[in-house]
């Protein structure tokens, strides 16, 4: 039986499996959504014949996208109730009768941005937690089975230990368990996109649908690309005015299509380095490629979060949803922050309907109008070593790239006048006639930054030296940083002026491009020393010492800090404050609660904060 192309456009199927659906299936396979988000899972079970009662959802703004969609786009089914609550809130009818139960969990506490923060809340955070309450009404429904979706990285979260909890509440309560890490795009859409997919079942067999596109499918269909997707979207007022702004706006510009912010960087063989090697996500300053898929959407990102068109400009919402293989006709409600938020939490409509079809063959025993081939436990699917070796291709995208662009001059002149500069509260200097007075100037190969006040018989001074000079970006062999007095924000301003002047020398966005990630090895090494006459507060030595960088890149306990800075442990955490206070990072398990508690980490031995810092609107207590 063969009476539906697969690997036509994804919107396209959808209609095709709708008409299939509407003669094909006489039974209702009533079926439960929950967390059901944007619906995007809820569309490819719908089209595929699957009834859909009731959509369970906390989130307002994106119940607003279910009711429009359900009651003037005809989705869902006229009876469909969309339930705007907490799922833990929620205790269906006793006459409620649920062939099958979709949905996934928030990931959030799963996730990458979680594993690059030291760790993972995984099951620790309430929203880990919410895989409780799915059990609760699968146990309370008893239906045929379920599918449940979430981040791969619930697999190896917390050293496995949450992944094995979750697989044993699933299998107490009845139900035979199988997984798969799936990407999206070997499913016709036109995303990569890797997800854990769950499906449980009281009785039988299931396997997962082989990929209908890539190199893994059977049928030898190309993936669709982003430019394909696309390339019939009528051009909107919101692309015709959109513009990457901001002070990393302009770099867009010479990135290749498929790259991201990695193409400024020494690695890939940039000639004056801007950003350090991962000091950025993956999604920062992403160009898509016309000829390939785009990197999964995002729900969450700043300004300059990708993929951004590769004629230089956001994607519009008609585009992305193209891209997420929504529907054009799907509306999805609220501003363009609230329709990124509910597209990038969104499974794939597509992904969807070829597993809802999948489940309609092999648990409902319902013939499907295509030959879909499915998956033996022990095949292997490729496309995490498709992804490890796209980095070549980058690297001979960005060679290729950086051969054709205009050199750079990095012997920018400084800035020849005095300034007066004071500190705000979010760490930035401002010109004021009240501010420090401070300079820069050369010395043979030295720059030296000079803070000046009323006479003063205290000062501190800072040596910055590269690690490797043949590989310092900087025209200089040191940099010097005075100030003939102790003042604490007159320290900060000092740090400051470096990065206005590195900005302004040199292509570097900030200090922490120049001295690299902290997880991996820094470009410069920095030392302080004090002169004072007088007793000097304990805290002047402590910052000498993180400024040397012994106490800054890992995490440390309460006691090794105590005992390193001759303190107490009690005084440890006042300590934390005071260097937060005057623009250091710190972290620990209140601002990051994947670090063990009563530990710390100072990613820099310099102070980093700023107004767009997340660390800035955190409290350490």
């Amino acid at each position: 039986m063969n009476i539906i192309d697969y690997s036509s456009r994804p919107d396209l199927f959808g209609k095709e499996c709708r008409l299939w659906a509407a003669n094909a299936i006489t039974k209702p396979i009533k079926t439960l959504s929950l967390f059901s988000g944007a619906g995007g899972l809820d569309i490819g079970f719908c089209d595929t014949g699957f009834s859909i009662q009731s959509c369970i959802e906390i989130e307002k703004k994106y119940v607003n996208t279910l009711i429009q969609n359900a009651h003037t786009g005809g989705y869902f089914g006229k009876d469909c109730k969309i339930i705007c609550d907490d799922i833990r809130n929620y205790y269906p009818p006793e006459d409620l009768d649920i062939d099958f139960i979709i949905g996934g969990p928030p990931c959030q506490t799963f996730s990458a941005a979680g594993r690059r923060a030291s760790g993972v809340l995984g099951i620790d955070d309430h929203r880990g937690k919410l895989f409780q309450e799915y059990i609760r009404l699968l146990k309370t429904l008893r239906p045929k089975g379920f599918l449940f979706e979430n981040v791969y990285g619930i697999i190896g979260a917390q050293g496995g230990t949450a992944w094995k909890q979750i697989q044993e509440a699933f299998s107490n309560v009845g139900y035979q368990l199988y997984h798969r890490i799936l990407d999206a795009a070997d499913y016709g859409v036109p995303q990569f996109r890797e997800r854990l997919f769950i499906i449980g079942i009281q009785e039988g067999e299931y396997k997962f649908p082989r990929p209908t596109h890539g190199p893994d499918s059977e049928s030898g269909n190309a993936h669709l690309t982003a430019g394909e997707a696309i390339m019939d979207v009528p051009q909107s007022t919101e692309i015709l005015l959109s513009e990457v702004k901001g002070r990393y706006g302009y770099l867009l510009n010479d990135i290749p299509p498929g790259l991201n912010y990695s193409f400024y960087t020494k690695k890939m063989g940039y000639p004056h380095p801007i950003f350090a090697w991962r000091s950025k996500f993956s999604d920062f300053l992403y160009k898509a490629d016309p000829a390939a898929p785009v990197r999964t959407l995002k729900a969450q990102g700043g300004q300059y979060t990708g993929p951004f068109h590769w004629d230089n400009r956001p994607f519009s919402i008609a585009e992305l949803k193209r891209l997420q293989t929504f529907p054009d006709q799907y509306h999805i409600t609220g501003t363009r922050l609230i329709a990124l938020q509910q597209l990038g939490n969104s499974v794939p409509p597509q992904l969807a309907r070829i597993l809802a079809l999948s489940v309609l063959n092999q648990v409902f025993g319902i013939e499907i109008p295509f030959g879909l081939s499915y998956l033996n436990e022990e095949d292997i699917l490729s496309f995490r070593r498709r992804k490890a070796e796209k980095t070549k291709d980058y690297q001979k995208k960005a060679s290729f790239a950086i051969a054709n662009i205009q050199p750079y001059n990095s012997r920018n002149k400084l800035p020849q006048k005095n300034y007066k500069f004071k500190l705000t509260e979010q760490f930035e200097i401002i010109e004021s006639e009240n501010g420090y007075q401070i300079e820069a100037k050369e010395e043979g190969n030295e720059l030296i930054i000079q803070l000046s006040t009323a006479d003063s018989k205290e000062s501190c001074r800072v040596d910055i030296a590269p690690v490797e000079l043949d590989k310092w970006p900087l025209m200089y062999n040191k940099v010097t940083l005075n100030s003939n007095c102790l003042k604490y924000d007159g320290f900060v301003v000092l740090w400051k002026f470096f990065e206005k002047i590195l900005r302004e020398i040199s292509q570097k966005a900030d200090l922490i491009q120049l001295y690299g990630y902290y997880q991996y090895e820094s470009s410069f090494r920095c030392s302080m020393s004090i002169h004072h006459e007088k007793n000097i507060d304990k805290k002047w030595l402590i910052l000498a010492e993180v400024v040397s960088g012994k106490w800054c890149g890992k995490n440390y306990d309460l006691f090794q800090l105590a005992a390193g800075w001759n303190i107490k442990t009690s005084e440890v955490l006042e300590i934390a404050q005071f260097l937060k206070s005057i623009g250091y990072e710190v972290r620990n398990s209140k601002t990051n609660p994947q670090l063990p508690q009563d530990h710390y980490l100072l990613p820099y031995p310099f102070p980093t904060l700023n107004k767009m810092s997340v660390q800035l609107r955190k409290s350490l207590l």
